[in-house]
Protein backbone atom coordinates (compact mmCIF):
# COMPACT_ATOMS: atom_id res chain seq x y z
CA UNK A 1 0.00 0.00 0.00
CA UNK A 2 2.88 2.36 0.64
CA UNK A 3 3.86 2.03 -2.99
CA UNK A 4 0.43 3.27 -4.14
CA UNK A 5 0.69 6.26 -1.84
CA UNK A 6 4.09 7.16 -3.25
CA UNK A 7 2.87 6.84 -6.84
CA UNK A 8 -0.18 8.94 -6.08
CA UNK A 9 2.03 11.58 -4.51
CA UNK A 10 4.34 11.52 -7.53
CA UNK A 11 1.37 11.90 -9.90
CA UNK A 12 0.09 14.87 -7.90
CA UNK A 13 3.54 16.48 -7.91
CA UNK A 14 3.88 15.89 -11.65
CA UNK A 15 0.44 17.43 -12.19
CA UNK A 16 1.41 20.54 -10.21
CA UNK A 17 4.65 20.85 -12.22
CA UNK A 18 2.72 20.57 -15.49
CA UNK A 19 0.29 23.25 -14.32
CA UNK A 20 3.18 25.53 -13.39
CA UNK A 21 4.72 25.06 -16.85
CA UNK A 22 1.45 25.59 -18.72
CA UNK A 23 1.02 28.94 -20.42
CA UNK A 24 -2.17 30.90 -19.98
CA UNK A 25 -3.14 32.15 -23.40
CA UNK A 26 -5.86 34.37 -24.82
CA UNK A 27 -6.39 33.63 -28.50
CA UNK A 28 -8.38 34.58 -31.59
CA UNK A 29 -9.41 32.10 -34.24
CA UNK A 30 -10.66 32.91 -37.70
CA UNK A 31 -13.44 30.54 -38.68
CA UNK A 32 -14.06 29.20 -42.20
CA UNK A 33 -16.98 31.63 -42.58
CA UNK A 34 -14.71 34.60 -41.76
CA UNK A 35 -16.01 35.20 -38.24
CA UNK A 36 -13.68 35.51 -35.26
CA UNK A 37 -13.78 33.50 -32.05
CA UNK A 38 -11.99 34.51 -28.86
CA UNK A 39 -11.10 32.20 -25.99
CA UNK A 40 -8.46 31.37 -23.41
CA UNK A 41 -6.60 28.17 -22.61
CA UNK A 42 -3.50 26.83 -20.92
CA UNK A 43 -2.69 24.43 -23.79
CA UNK A 44 -2.94 26.39 -27.04
CA UNK A 45 -1.99 23.66 -29.52
CA UNK A 46 -4.38 21.15 -27.94
CA UNK A 47 -7.18 23.73 -27.85
CA UNK A 48 -6.83 24.69 -31.52
CA UNK A 49 -6.84 20.99 -32.47
CA UNK A 50 -9.94 20.46 -30.34
CA UNK A 51 -11.69 23.35 -32.12
CA UNK A 52 -10.83 21.80 -35.48
CA UNK A 53 -12.14 18.41 -34.30
CA UNK A 54 -15.43 20.01 -33.28
CA UNK A 55 -14.83 19.30 -29.58
CA UNK A 56 -14.05 22.72 -28.13
CA UNK A 57 -16.91 25.17 -28.58
CA UNK A 58 -20.42 25.08 -29.97
CA UNK A 59 -19.68 28.26 -31.92
CA UNK A 60 -16.71 26.90 -33.84
CA UNK A 61 -18.01 23.38 -34.48
CA UNK A 62 -20.09 24.27 -37.57
CA UNK A 63 -17.52 26.87 -38.72
CA UNK A 64 -14.53 24.61 -39.23
CA UNK A 65 -11.75 24.66 -40.09
CA UNK A 66 -10.50 27.40 -37.81
CA UNK A 67 -7.12 29.14 -37.98
CA UNK A 68 -5.19 30.67 -35.12
CA UNK A 69 -4.62 34.33 -36.03
CA UNK A 70 -3.68 35.95 -32.71
CA UNK A 71 -2.62 35.08 -29.19
CA UNK A 72 -1.17 36.63 -26.03
CA UNK A 73 0.56 34.76 -23.19
CA UNK A 74 -0.07 35.61 -19.52
CA UNK A 75 1.40 34.51 -16.20
CA UNK A 76 -1.97 33.63 -14.68
CA UNK A 77 -5.29 32.19 -15.74
CA UNK A 78 -7.05 35.24 -14.31
CA UNK A 79 -5.05 37.61 -16.53
CA UNK A 80 -5.83 35.53 -19.61
CA UNK A 81 -9.54 35.46 -18.72
CA UNK A 82 -9.60 39.24 -18.19
CA UNK A 83 -7.95 39.79 -21.57
CA UNK A 84 -10.44 37.44 -23.22
CA UNK A 85 -13.30 39.49 -21.76
CA UNK A 86 -11.68 42.72 -22.97
CA UNK A 87 -11.13 41.38 -26.50
CA UNK A 88 -14.72 40.16 -26.68
CA UNK A 89 -15.85 43.73 -26.02
CA UNK A 90 -13.85 45.03 -29.00
CA UNK A 91 -15.53 45.63 -32.33
CA UNK A 92 -14.75 43.34 -35.24
CA UNK A 93 -12.64 46.11 -36.74
CA UNK A 94 -10.57 46.44 -33.57
CA UNK A 95 -10.05 42.67 -33.44
CA UNK A 96 -8.90 42.67 -37.06
CA UNK A 97 -6.46 45.49 -36.19
CA UNK A 98 -4.95 43.25 -33.48
CA UNK A 99 -4.56 40.48 -36.06
CA UNK A 100 -2.97 42.87 -38.59
CA UNK A 101 -0.47 44.21 -36.03
CA UNK A 102 0.41 40.62 -35.16
CA UNK A 103 1.10 39.83 -38.81
CA UNK A 104 3.19 42.97 -39.24
CA UNK A 105 5.29 41.86 -36.26
CA UNK A 106 5.91 38.58 -38.11
CA UNK A 107 4.06 36.28 -35.71
CA UNK A 108 1.68 34.88 -38.34
CA UNK A 109 1.72 34.64 -42.14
Amino acid sequence: MEKQGKNTGQKKAAGREAEAEAENVTYLLQCADGTLYCGWTNHLDKRVKAHNQGKAAKYTKPRRPVTLVYYEVFATKEEAMRREAAIKKLSRREKLELVAKNRQAGRFP
